[in-house]
């Protein structure tokens, strides 16, 4: 020991935050256990861990066991004593060692995100147990498990807490009886964290839809009051006369009408997602509905030389459907497909009778097209509104120029119009791709007759 003192430290639990020099203790060191400078654990005088009495404990812990099974494990473990803050499981990592709390408290955390940080599953103290089921099931540890005060924690290695399990099947049962009434309170105390989230979700995502609502009709007004003056000026002799201002005032026009637009789809989607929206059903031509959204894209996809194809089944049959609603879906398949297609490619749009349950007759529209396509992880989160692929600072105002973007809003039409008419809307993509182009599909499927109100 004589070469070895300089490298010692002793710590008690009543000067935790000190360290005491050795010479401080005199020449008289058999009353107290050295650690290496830098460990993590600190301990009692021998007196106090040599006197600590483990069966009670163990009482506590594994009620069902009896007394020579217990003096078993108590033969196995060791006390030691740990700072507040210190980490006993780490998670993530292996551990090698099974922790019955003897004194003091414990936390355990879980790491949700980068983001979120840590939540608390449970507070720990006298006759827990920690790190068993990483033992059992030789795994890294699920949760990190952290002193709250000063600990006292009986260990068992992982050797000797297999060997003990190994003879004794009802200590075996007893700490999966512990392990799974701890499962069941952390599945039940997930599953209120989830309620109170979904909670507040819902109520954020009402106040969003009341904003989208009053900025909606807000904007309508100044835009309709902005047209008119507009359309008065062009009455004028002096403005027809001169060219520069004709072309001022056809920008401003034109400016006013996207506006609308985009205020129109805001209508739209706070109409289906408050469930306010009705269907007026009449006879509905899918054939002649394409027809005219393909007629009203004929510049935009000439000046970009994109072909759009259009094929239809002979047996395609006529729906009972809102029309206009029937069109803006359409519509929105048909541009997003443009919007995401590089020019000179194509889009293929195609229909044919299908079968929407066992005896639900319906029509399908296919809508593909040879574009950078789409990752698995946004197929189902493109139909939400306001949802963007890409990063928004690339954002591209252009209706129907090549990745234009937009406000978010067609795919979520598209989503409500199928929802309120008992259809179903998806799409089909190997996965983003701006070099090979392997493109989208988005299918939209609708009865016949749409369900009764």
């Amino acid at each position: 020991m004589v070469g070895g003192l300089d490298n010692m430290i002793v710590e008690t639990p009543k000067n935790i935050a000190g360290k005491i020099p050795i010479d401080d203790f005199g020449t008289d060191l058999s009353r107290y256990i050295l650690f290496p400078k830098g460990a993590s654990c600190y301990t009692r005088s021998m007196e106090e861990t040599h006197a600590f009495d483990k069966m009670p404990l163990l009482r506590m812990a594994f009620s069902r066991l009896k007394e020579d099974e217990l003096r078993s494990i108590a033969d196995l473990t060791e006390i030691h004593t740990y700072p507040p803050d210190h980490v006993l499981c780490q998670e993530g990592e292996v551990g090698d060692i099974f922790y019955i709390i003897a004194d003091g408290s414990i936390v355990i955390t879980q790491k949700i995100s980068d983001e979120e940080g840590e939540r608390v599953l449970r507070v720990g103290g006298k006759g827990d147990m920690v790190g068993e089921m990483a033992l059992i099931q030789n795994v890294p540890r699920s949760a990190t498990v952290r002193t709250t005060s000063e600990c006292a924690v009986l260990e068992m290695e992982k050797e000797d807490f297999e060997t003990i399990l190994g003879q004794s099947p009802r200590l075996a049962i007893e700490i999966i009886g512990v392990t799974l009434d701890r499962m069941r309170e952390n599945d039940q105390m997930a599953i209120e964290h989830l309620q109170r989230t979904n909670k507040v979700l819902r109520q954020l995502d009402r106040n969003k839809l009341e904003f989208i609502q009053v900025a909606a009709h807000e904007l309508r007004t100044p835009l309709t009051v902005m047209k008119g003056y507009v359309d008065v000026l062009h009455a004028f002799p002096s403005v027809k006369d001169n060219a520069a201002l004709e072309e001022v005032l056809l920008g401003i026009s034109k400016g006013a009408d996207r506006m609308h637009g985009v205020v129109n789809l805001m209508l739209d989607v706070t109409r289906f997602d408050s469930e306010t929206a009705i269907i007026r059903p009449a006879p509905v031509s899918i054939k002649q509905i394409i027809t005219d959204v393909v007629r009203d894209f004929e510049a935009a996809t000439t000046a970009r030389q994109i072909t759009i194809n259009t094929h239809y089944a002979e047996d395609t049959p006529n729906i009972q459907a809102d029309p206009d609603m029937i069109f803006k879906a359409v519509y929105h398949l048909i541009i997003n497909a443009i919007k995401y297609t590089p020019d000179g490619g194509k889009v293929d749009v195609s229909t044919r009778p299908v079968m929407l349950g066992a005896e639900r007759p319906g029509v399908e529209i296919a809508v593909k097209d040879s574009g950078i396509g789409l990752d698995a992880e946004h197929h189902e989160l493109v139909f939400e509104k306001f949802y963007q692929v890409g990063s928004v600072a690339i954002h591209s105002s252009g209706a129907t120029t090549f990745k234009g973007g937009g406000p978010g809003l067609g795919l979520a039409i598209v989503s409500g119009v199928t929802r309120i008419h008992g259809g179903k809307v998806w799409v089909e993509s190997a996965g983003h791709d701006e070099e090979h182009f392997r493109g989208s599909s988005f299918y939209l499927q609708l009865p016949v007759d749409p369900p009764s109100s």
